[in-house]
């Protein structure tokens, strides 16, 4: 067994411990069992599922993907097998492979959501449920519909009221303070976040005349959006008590590291199975190389070999960041610099220019209104 293989990558989220921080994240692996030719899922911490409906959806129509500078941008509009082939023939299929299965469901409504939670909620092959919040190519409960904190909430405790397993709870980027949203998910009872999905984006065509996709928008994702969405991950980071899974624009173990290193408990990959279908392994094994390198064994042992190493003032909140992690580990954090809300404030020791970045940051991240309640919201 080499160093690398010997690294414990494990990680506990809500309950669930996972062999290693790398999921592949929904409506970028299929159901799991399309990918089993080149990717092994036990070798994954775990798949999250195509999000499914309580009825079949064919999606939006075609044009549905557009490539962009360092980019993708799809319009699918959940196009998924519905409920019923789902439980019947997907879940079966992706257990038999051994992986960890995440459920990622998605509804109009949240009586819709509990309808599929009720439903999926005692199928042992499933390990946790991912709560799809935030995909902006349907026209009814989309991410727009869910920019509303009381409605986040009162979902959460009717679903937290369904099932004992995992709840994870996926967030939109395309808000003013995504922190109000991660707030609102933890009060009513989720056991942690992703953070985050695709960013709203748009290209056109100059021959036609017209949008490249279908519709005028589509999801952005891909290296592009990595800076966004490691910031929009640090904001929900500190802002909960609960685990955040960090997503967006993952190509190597680096970048995923990069999540880590701001507080993320684990990370989803997406767009790189894509352009390399084992790019989730091959990410996993570089995380592996880096950390051996370092001499750490665990993912912890290097978040305490960043705190020691500390950053000079060009770091920004380095400093703040990892003097964070290591308070929150003696302070007894079960997650290990995870949820951390007071990052900014452990600027002690830091230069000038550092603590007014960590400033700054605070006060990007002070909660603002989102969303006005709309008539109707419980």
């Amino acid at each position: 067994m080499t160093r690398a293989d010997s690294i414990d990558l494990s990680v506990t989220i809500g309950g669930l411990t996972l062999a290693n921080p790398i999921l592949v994240a929904s409506g970028t692996f299929g159901y799991g069992d399309e990918y089993a030719h080149v990717v092994d899922p036990r070798e994954l911490g775990g798949v999250v599922t195509k999000t499914v409906t309580l009825k079949p959806r064919a999606g939006n129509p075609p044009t549905r993907i557009a490539e962009t500078a360092a980019g993708m941008l799809n319009s699918i509009g959940l196009e998924n097998v519905g409920l019923q082939k789902f439980r019947a023939e997907k879940v079966p299929r992706l257990a038999a492979l051994g992986a960890t299965i995440i459920a990622s469901i998605g509804g109009d409504t949240a009586q819709h959501l509990e309808r599929l939670l009720l439903s999926l909620a005692d199928e042992p092959a499933i390990a946790a449920f991912e709560v799809n919040f935030s995909c902006p190519n349907v026209a009814k409960g989309g991410a727009r519909y869910w920019t509303v904190p009381r409605r986040l909430t009162t979902t959460m405790r009717r679903l937290r009221a369904l099932t004992g397993k995992p709840l994870i709870a996926k967030l939109s980027p395309d808000v003013t303070a995504i922190s109000e949203l991660a707030r609102a998910c933890e009060a009513g009872g989720a056991d942690a976040l992703t953070a985050t999905n695709t960013f709203v984006g748009m290209a056109m065509d100059l021959t036609t005349g017209r949008s490249k996709l279908n519709r005028a928008t589509g999801g952005l994702s891909g290296p592009a959006i990595k800076p966004l969405a490691l910031a929009r991950c640090y904001e929900c980071v500190q802002a909960v008590r609960i685990p955040v899974i960090g997503s967006g624009g993952i190509v190597t173990g680096r970048d995923a590291l990069e999540f880590l290193a701001v507080g993320a408990a684990a990370v989803q990959v997406g767009t790189s199975s894509f352009i390399r279908p084992r790019a989730s392994l091959d990410i996993l094994a570089e995380m592996r190389s880096i950390l051996a390198a370092t001499g750490a064994r665990s993912i912890a042992d290097w978040r305490e070999e960043l705190m020691a190493r500390g950053a000079g003032p060009a770091h920004g909140l380095g400093p703040s960041l990892v003097q964070a992690v290591g308070s929150a580990r003696r302070s007894g954090s079960p997650h290990a610099g995870v949820g951390m809300r007071n990052v900014v404030h452990a600027t002690n020791g830091a230069s000038d220019e550092a603590r007014e970045v960590a400033t700054e940051g605070e006060r990007r991240c002070m909660p603002t209104r989102v969303r006005a309640a709309e008539p109707g919201d419980e």
